[in-house]
C-alpha cells in the first residue's frame, strides 16, 4: 500500500512540473511561427526586388509577371498570397502586417508583424522590407 502512494504523489509531482512547461510550448509555437512568417517575408521581398532589378523593372515600374510594386510593408502579403490581403490567416494563425512605408526603390526599413490564434495571445515579430517597382 505503501507503494502505491508514493507511486501516485510521484506522478502528482511529475505532472506539477510538465503542466507549465506544456503550456510555456504554446506560447514558444506562436512566438517561433511568427518568427518563420517574418522571415518569409523578408525573403518574399528581397526575391521581388531582385525580380525588378534583374529585369529593369526597378525604375520603369512593376511588371506583373515578373516584378510586384512595393512601397509598404503590407505589400508584402501580396507577394505571399498573390492578392492584397492584410491581415491574412496560415494553418489557423493569423497574421497582421502594420502600415509602413518603405521608401524610395531598394530602401530597407524595420516592419512589424502580429501573429495571433482565437482564443490565444498574440506575438510580435520584424522583419526588413525592402521597396521594389517604384
Amino acid at each position: 500500500m505503501i507503494e502505491l502512494i508514493i507511486v501516485i504523489v510521484i506522478l502528482g509531482i511529475l505532472a506539477a512540473v510538465a503542466l507549465p512547461r506544456f503550456f510555456d510550448l504554446e506560447a514558444q509555437a506562436r512566438q517561433d511561427a511568427a518568427m518563420g512568417m517574418a522571415g518569409t517575408l523578408t525573403s518574399a521581398m528581397s526575391v521581388n526586388y531582385g525580380g525588378c532589378s534583374a529585369t529593369g523593372h526597378s525604375t520603369a515600374g512593376a511588371s506583373a509577371d515578373r516584378c510586384r510594386q512595393v512601397s509598404d510593408c503590407t505589400d508584402g502579403a501580396t507577394l505571399l498570397m498573390g492578392v492584397s490581403a492584410n491581415p491574412f490567416t496560415q494553418a489557423g494563425t493569423t497574421y497582421t502586417i502594420t502600415a509602413t512605408a518603405l521608401g524610395a526603390n531598394g530602401s530597407t526599413a524595420s516592419c512589424e508583424l502580429t501573429a495571433s490564434r482565437a482564443g490565444g495571445g498574440a506575438e510580435v515579430a520584424h522583419f526588413v522590407g525592402v521597396s521594389a517597382g517604384n
